[in-house]
């Protein structure tokens, strides 16, 4: 991306402490030179250490974690670290570890509405200056084994055991819902718009 098509005006590309392919394509739509890096936290051992976190706020400490990884090793970069946390009535789902997980998480989720919390921090200086969470709320119509096992079946086990919830709602997943509230990029893990607003007023963005 040259200069002539960014909206970015920092002296060097914004650094992603992800390797999500979805967050990094979101950011490079919105004209925006990312770089990524992983950020190589155990997820599962900070959710242990805040465990009795409302899921809202899990999602705050992983975004924090690994925002606070990345930036730690680059205090010259500005850095955005995010997560997303599924929440079922308080319950935190995870990626499926197969297919049959899949199928028991989606007929857990049939026919009910959950929650995604998504979080984002930035990092300044070699430190997380800010955080936020965004939430979206999808319903998910009544499934039967059938439609269950077709899905999953069609989706295929690497994509319905890349994404927590067993869906991705960019795809195939669509089909699965009956009704859904809230931003489509807060459902990808990655709020565009509280973010940019941030971006913008740290003097990133020249739009």
């Amino acid at each position: 991306m040259d200069s002539a098509s960014t909206a970015w005006i920092a002296p060097a590309p914004l650094l992603l402490a992800s390797t999500s392919p979805t967050r990094r394509l979101l950011l490079a739509a919105a004209a925006l030179p990312v770089e990524t890096q992983s950020p190589g936290v155990d997820e599962r051992a900070v959710e242990a250490e805040a465990a009795g976190l409302p899921p809202p706020d899990l999602a705050r400490r992983l975004a924090a974690a690994k925002c606070a990884a990345v930036a730690a090793r680059h205090p010259d970069r500005v850095v955005v670290g995010a997560d997303q946390v599924l929440d079922l009535d308080g319950e935190v789902f995870h990626k499926p570890a197969d297919a049959a997980a899949a199928r028991a998480q989606l007929a857990r989720l049939s026919g009910r509405t959950h929650a995604l919390h998504a979080a984002v921090a930035i990092g300044a200086r070699g430190v997380v200056a800010e955080s936020f969470v965004e939430t979206a709320r999808l319903t998910l119509r009544p499934l039967d084994a059938a439609a269950i096992a077709a899905y999953v079946e069609l989706a295929g086990e690497r994509c319905v055991t890349a994404s927590v919830g067993a869906y991705q709602l960019e795809g195939l997943g669509i089909h699965l819902f009956a009704e859904i509230a809230g931003d489509h990029s807060t459902i990808l893990g990655l709020p565009l718009l509280p973010l940019l607003a941030r971006l913008r007023a740290r003097g990133c963005l020249g739009l």
